[in-house]
């Protein structure tokens, strides 16, 4: 098969041509100019012209005689080797020039970007499948590295970690006093809304000072907590997950690896020892704002004193409900730590797999957040408390 047409630019008119060099190879021959701009055949009719003769079983290219190239000419190569891979036909592409042989291995080489274009689906047991063997790996990965998490912890309790002091100071002052802000925000409101709904429904029976029991208990028992751990998640938890993904995709994590130093010491247990010692504090801070929400509508809404709402509330929490909260918060900031080092380390090394790490991270923790506090609650439950 030989087609020509003139090209738009100064040089030869491209050719092609496809010949039968034994009856099982075809070879395909480009002369002239190959530029995108030169209307460029069809990959098809290669195919096409194959296809008139007996079964290829290699394909060969010769281009010794293109003068001129552009990326036309890889763009029609990669469809021709594509279409090749399909028909399980054997290539070779020592024909082309050297620069287009290192285009072609880098379009390969590079993924294709995932896009809203169709393609053909696997059979729905084959998804269902992937999808059990991704989610079972991604189990396992998750308890290897809390698995990792606790030995460091153990030697840091033997005193054999690598942890720079001043890396755990700046770590708690980002996940410590400077989330007061946000912390106090969302547990004053948290607490007025609390007392209001609480209000509402209980002034139909007359039983307006308690309002003050259902705020504290509450607050101390579940919502101050949970609503912490959600606070941090979003805030540190994702910070941490966009901090060691972008040290992935500098690769800074495995100059740290090839220098002997663990990443699980040097940059994981920091910041878990970080959350561990302030999310307990932000939990305590947090039940007083909510408490303190609650008061301001009962005093305002219902006439209370505040004598009699902060006495109420006295009697109403016990130390039981108290010690739950801060043992809640003591797991949700490992689970906060753990999940955003996780996910920042196991990010991919581009801008986007570091948003993608860091959303990730977020959804993950509030997840877990609340699976483990149903947890709790049927545990505490049965333990009658």
């Amino acid at each position: 098969m030989t087609r020509a047409w003139p090209s738009t630019t100064v040089g030869r008119p491209w050719t092609l041509r496809v010949e039968r060099t034994r009856p099982e190879v075809a070879c395909v021959e480009l002369t002239g100019v190959w530029r995108k701009e030169d209307r460029l055949p069809d990959p098809s009719e290669v195919w096409r012209e194959i296809q008139a003769g007996p079964p290829v079983q290699r394909l060969t290219f010769d281009t010794s005689r293109v003068t001129d190239w552009d990326s036309g000419l890889v763009t029609f190569a990669i469809k021709v080797l594509e279409e090749a891979k399909a028909r399980r036909v054997e290539s070779d592409r020592a024909g082309f020039p050297d620069g287009a042989q290192r285009l072609l291995h880098l379009a390969e080489a590079v993924p294709e970007k995932q896009t809203g274009r169709a393609r053909a689906q696997p059979p729905w047991l084959a998804r269902i499948g992937a999808r059990a063997t991704a989610t079972w790996a991604g189990i396992a990965t998750g308890l290897s590295f809390l698995g990792e998490g606790v030995l460091a912890l153990g030697a840091l309790l033997r005193g054999r970690a690598r942890v720079r002091m001043s890396d755990l100071l700046v770590v708690m002052q980002d996940s410590g006093p400077r989330a007061l802000g946000i912390v106090s925000l969302i547990s004053f409101l948290i607490g007025l809304i609390l007392a209001f709904v609480g209000a509402v429904q209980l002034q139909q029976f007359g039983a307006s000072i308690f309002v003050a029991n259902l705020v504290a208990i509450a607050m101390t028992r579940e919502i101050g907590c949970i609503m912490t751990a959600v606070v941090m998640a979003g805030r540190t938890g994702a910070a941490f997950a966009a901090q060691l993904g972008t040290m992935n995709t500098n690769q800074e994590i495995d100059a740290l690896s090839t220098m002997g130093i663990s990443p699980m010491e040097f940059l994981v247990l920091p910041r878990m020892l970080a959350l561990i010692m302030m999310m307990p504090l932000l939990t305590i801070y947090a039940d007083l704002v909510g408490i303190l929400g609650g008061a301001v509508v009962g005093m305002a809404m219902l006439g209370l004193g505040s004598a009699e709402y902060f006495e109420q509330t006295r009697g109403a929490v016990g130390l039981t409900s108290f010690f739950i909260g801060i043992c809640k918060s003591l797991v949700f900031g490992v689970v906060v730590a753990l999940v955003g080092c996780f996910r920042g380390m196991q990010s991919g090394r581009s801008a986007a797999a570091v948003g993608l790490a860091t959303t990730s991270a977020v959804v993950t923790s509030i997840v877990l957040i609340i699976v483990i506090d149903g947890i709790f609650a049927v545990v505490l439950n049965v333990l009658g408390l």
